[in-house]
Formats: structure tokens, C-alpha cells, sequence
């Protein structure tokens, strides 16, 4: 087993869930700690090697660009429809990377 590939998956699906618990409840604090772990996320796919690196770092990138400014939209500016359209995207990016891991996990199946 791969243990680095589990910590990236397993804080890839923490990030897109935590950004589903904030359109479910629009609060900074749910917001902050989906961004937070997002940016773990990214920092841990830094040092991977794969066929498929620089896309699954592309779309954790994507991410946190737009959970950041969420946060900030909504922490300073108080203005919810920013937030949720950005945490969307982050959603979007979120789901990209998993599908983009899958293929990956599929790639290095066949391999074998």
C-alpha cells in the first residue's frame, strides 16, 4: 500500500466534503477548515511522482484558489453569494482531482 497516496486521497476527500458541509451551512468556521485542509491537500501532492501529478496538483491548486478568496468574501465582505459560487468551484476542482485519481489507480493497475 501506499501510504502517501492514501494521506493525498484521503485529504482530497476531507477538503470536498468539509466544502459540502459549508453550502449545507454557511459558516466561516466550516469554510476556514475546508480551506485549511485543502491547503494540506496541496502541500502533500507537491512531492508526488506519478503519470498524473502535475493534473491532480493543478486541480488542488484550483481549489484553494477559490476556497481563500470564499473565505475572505465571506469573513470581511459578508457576502454569501461569492462565497457559495467560489466554494462551488472548489467542489468542481475537488471532484476533478478524485476522477483524476481514479484514472490514475486504473493506469497503475494495467501497468501490472
Amino acid at each position: 500500500m501506499q501510504w502517501g497516496k492514501v494521506f493525498y486521497i484521503f485529504f482530497t476527500l476531507m477538503s470536498l466534503t468539509t466544502s459540502a458541509a459549508f453550502l449545507y451551512e454557511n459558516s466561516t468556521v466550516a469554510l476556514f477548515i475546508a480551506g485549511s485542509v485543502n491547503v494540506v491537500s496541496t502541500i502533500l501532492k507537491i512531492g508526488v511522482r506519478n503519470i498524473l501529478s502535475a493534473e491532480l496538483l493543478a486541480g488542488s491548486l484550483v481549489a484553494d484558489l477559490h476556497l481563500i478568496p470564499a473565505f475572505f468574501a465571506l469573513q470581511f465582505y459578508e457576502n454569501d453569494k461569492i462565497a457559495v459560487g467560489l466554494v462551488i468551484g472548489a467542489v468542481i476542482a475537488n471532484l476533478y482531482t478524485i476522477f483524476v485519481s481514479m484514472i490514475e489507480s486504473a493506469k497503475e493497475k494495467a501497468d501490472f
